[in-house]
């Protein structure tokens, strides 16, 4: 089972009513991006205690595992490459049919902050695996709701 994750809004909390909680880890050096000290260094175990093979599916490309891989605790991971396309039409969002690509007919869990309907129907149609997209809310990123909603996906799959 693959585990499609973003960032921004889904790891890091943004545009929430703050403050935001500030996160240390003790061995590393103060953070290289202004946004990681949102990062809590916990969601990395909780994330490989799901039992899926995690995958960066981000804009921040490569420097998920430089910066964050080592924040979270976690190897370094595959990174989903984004093709040069246009925006696709019907509220489609750009990262779905690149993420289908990618899963190649295997199950997988996306969580993002932008998941929408139209992307839910879309992948229903078009892949042959059960997916689960589950929408995050960017102003909390991962909660302990949105734990359970995985595992309560995975436990009936």
């Amino acid at each position: 089972m693959l585990l499609f994750l973003d960032i921004d809004g889904t790891l890091i909390p943004f545009g929430g009513p703050g403050p935001y909680p500030e996160f240390r880890v003790p061995e590393l050096p103060s953070p290289a991006h202004p946004l990681l000290s949102r990062l809590d260094p916990a969601l990395g175990p909780r994330l490989l205690a799901l039992g899926c093979a995690p995958v960066w599916a981000t804009t921040w490309l490569d420097d998920a595992n430089d910066l964050l891989a080592p924040w979270l605790g976690l190897p370094p991971l595959p990174v989903v490459e984004w093709p040069d396309e246009e925006a696709p039409a019907g509220g489609l969002h750009w990262k779905t049919r690149t993420l289908v690509a990618w899963a190649a007919g295997r199950p997988f869990v996306w969580l993002d902050d932008e998941v929408t309907d139209a992307d839910r129907a879309w992948v229903a149609a078009e892949h042959p695996a059960p997916p689960l997209l589950h929408r995050v809310d960017h102003r909390y990123g991962l909660t302990d709701g949105d734990f359970a909603v995985v595992e309560g996906w995975l436990g009936r799959q």
